[in-house]
């Protein structure tokens, strides 16, 4: 049930300093750079995109500004991989990051700046509230929509002592500027559109039903919610629809305010054990999971669902649970019409692996606590054997 009295918890909510959004925005880049004086910067993205962003590039070292780009964070990032990156960016003086790629890539980036001008090592700054400061100025630039990193203060990177995802939640964390560019999501494959489309519709959902929901998320989430399920289908068919890539950008951003006062839940709880056991995409493994924990949540919630499912595009039916269910089916139908794989078996994971998948999502404490309703051992194995 969620808590009656949301309106008088306190939250604190870091918004970006400046947050830029329109198609071929990411022109705007080179005025952030030279118009604050900074002299070496270092850009964190992907190979693929490089071409994309090739002309920015140029225009910055016209203007005599010493520009680093690394392309080394290929997965989600673990902290051998930022520690690596620290160690490729240790030549010169880094006066800015900017992170352009989807989630990995800005989650990474947001490190990065924090731990350029930090002697706190990674196991220091993992957990809330826990890193110092951040000396260099942050910029990012998603070109998924996605994962919200780009306006969030967290970063997820993966322990590599004992292989689990670990997050860093900080106001630190949290960009100068963000540029929302539509434009480079256009050729985004319709298979990453539908998994980082449907992970943001799970921030957005997560946030709206969580134990801890709060009336000024809210707005943020349904509207998540609405955009999303309006435009996703649309953008998987169509990658060029200029106006679906434009909403579900807009509705990822949504899902990232989300992240720091509220957060996810369940669903993200349950679906860690598949990256990091089988390196499953994190936008596939939510979606996997997504239908099967909102059915179990429901009950728990079934006003908060049945919001949830008019935000989806569901009529009011009978009662708020016979409203929600149908909401369970929309998002099920929006699966399906994504062309995204609907079982845990038709992604190879075993069966036999589900009680170690259901101890693994158990430690995963802090978005636990979050759902409306208490997930034990018992019932995270029986939400994967319904999922398989």
């Amino acid at each position: 049930m969620i808590q009656t009295d949301s309106a008088l918890r306190n939250i604190k909510v870091r918004f970006p300093g400046q947050i830029i959004i329109g198609k071929n925005s990411i022109i705007e880049l080179a005025d952030e750079i030279i118009g604050a004086g900074h002299v070496h910067v270092l850009i964190v993205t992907i190979d693929v995109l490089l071409t994309t962003i090739g002309p920015v590039i140029k225009q910055l070292q016209q203007k005599d500004i010493k520009v680093q780009v690394n392309t080394s964070i290929t997965r989600e990032p673990s902290y051998a991989d930022i520690y690596s990156l620290l160690i490729t960016a240790s030549g010169q003086p880094v006066d800015a990051v900017i992170g352009i790629g989807g989630g990995s890539v800005l989650d990474a980036a947001k490190v990065i700046a924090a731990q350029i001008k930090n002697d706190q090592t990674i196991n220091e700054i993992a957990g809330n509230g826990l890193l110092k400061k951040r000396g260099v100025k942050l910029i990012c630039i998603p070109t998924t929509a996605g994962t919200g990193s780009e306006v969030s203060p967290n970063a997820i990177l993966i322990d590599d002592t004992d292989n689990q995802k670990k997050g860093i939640i900080s106001p630190y964390l949290v960009p100068d500027t963000v540029i929302i560019d539509p434009a480079l999501t256009y050729n985004l494959p319709p298979d990453i559109t539908a998994a980082t489309g449907l992970d943001a519709l799970t921030h957005c959902l997560e946030a709206y039903t969580n134990l801890f929901a709060h009336p000024f998320i809210d707005m943020y989430a349904f509207e998540g919610i609405r955009l999303i399920a309006a435009n996703l289908a649309k953008a998987v068919s169509d990658g060029a629809d200029e106006n679906a890539r434009a909403q579900l950008a807009i509705g990822s951003m949504l899902g990232g305010f989300c992240l720091g006062p509220v957060n996810t839940a369940g669903v993200h709880a349950l679906a860690y054990p598949l990256g990091s056991m089988f390196h499953i995409a994190h936008g596939l493994s939510n979606a996997l999971l997504l239908p099967y924990v909102m059915r179990y949540n429901a009950i728990s919630a079934p006003a908060r669902y049945a919001d949830v499912a008019r935000a989806l595009g569901c009529n009011s039916l009978g009662t708020d649970l016979e409203t929600a269910y149908a909401g369970v089916e929309k998002v099920s139908w929006l699966i399906k019409q994504c062309h995204l794989p609907e079982k845990l078996s038709d992604v190879g994971v075993p069966r036999s692996a589900i009680p170690a998948m259901a101890a693994d999502a158990m430690k995963i404490t802090r978005l636990l606590k979050n759902n409306p309703r208490a997930i034990t051992i018992s019932d995270a194995i029986n939400i994967y054997e319904e999922a398989y």
